[in-house]
Parts: C-alpha cells; structure tokens; sequence
C-alpha cells in the first residue's frame, strides 16, 4: 500500500506532499502546531496535508481506513490522551505511522517512551523545536 506523498508523488505535475494527521481536543492547541509549522515542517522536505481529529474514535477510524505519513497526538487531551491513544495504534495497526507526541512537562517523556512514541515536543511549544521534529520524522520515512 502506498502512503499519500507517495500516491501525489505519482500524479503529474504534482508537488510531493506527506499527510499530516493532528489529533488534540482543544482548538488552540491545533492552532498552535498548525501555525508552528506551516506548510513545510522545513526547507528540504515535502509540503503538508494537515488532517485534523478532536477526538480518539476519528484519530483510529482515519488511521485504520486512511494513509498518513505522521501522527501528531496530543498527551494531554482530555479523557483519552494522546499517549494512551498512541500505545493503541502502536500495538493495534499493522504499519502504523509515526507518532509525535506533545508532552505538558519534559519530565514526561519516560511515559511517552512507554506509549511507543516516535519523538516528542513538549508544551510550550516551540516553533523552532516543533518543526525540527517534525522535519526529522519526515526525512526518516
């Protein structure tokens, strides 16, 4: 199965792309990252699709029944986090995408290690670092 960049890598004229999925309850924190990044998480890599959740049941049906390229969850979403929810698609989906954790504290990262998360950024966050993330997890697919 082909990942989204790789399908609008294939089509004519198209621009390579990744497909961004970005999970978390609260608006502002979507807004946060979606401004903290932007179109590219930098130069050398592929523009982004941004797809959007607010809650778990749409992050694993869009998983389970779509193709992204990363996973942006946030931990600290009400009733069922984004560490709890990326333990869930790491043991449960075959292939299951990268996973970027935002982290309130950094003092929390030894919990996301448990949650099988590919990187984390932690709250407040951090333009600069956010992207730089982000880039690494992209160039590495």
């Amino acid at each position: 199965m082909m990942t989204a960049a790789q399908q609008d890598a294939k089509a004519p004229g198209a621009e390579e792309t990744v497909s961004v999925l970005l999970y978390s309850d609260d608006v502002t924190t979507r807004e946060q990252v979606l401004t903290g990044v932007g179109r590219r998480a930098s130069i050398d890599t592929p523009r982004i699709r941004w797809h959007e959740a607010a809650t778990p049941d749409a992050v694993v049906d869009y998983v389970e029944h779509g193709s992204y390229d990363l996973l942006v969850l946030d931990g600290e979403s009400a009733k069922f986090g984004g560490m709890g929810l990326c333990r869930s698609l790491k043991t449960e989906i075959y292939r299951c995408p990268p996973v970027l954790l935002l982290i309130a504290r950094a003092q929390d990262a030894w919990l996301a290690s448990w949650s099988e998360a590919d990187a984390v950024v932690s709250m407040p966050l951090d333009p600069i670092t956010l992207q730089e993330t982000m880039a690494d997890l992209v160039r590495r697919r």
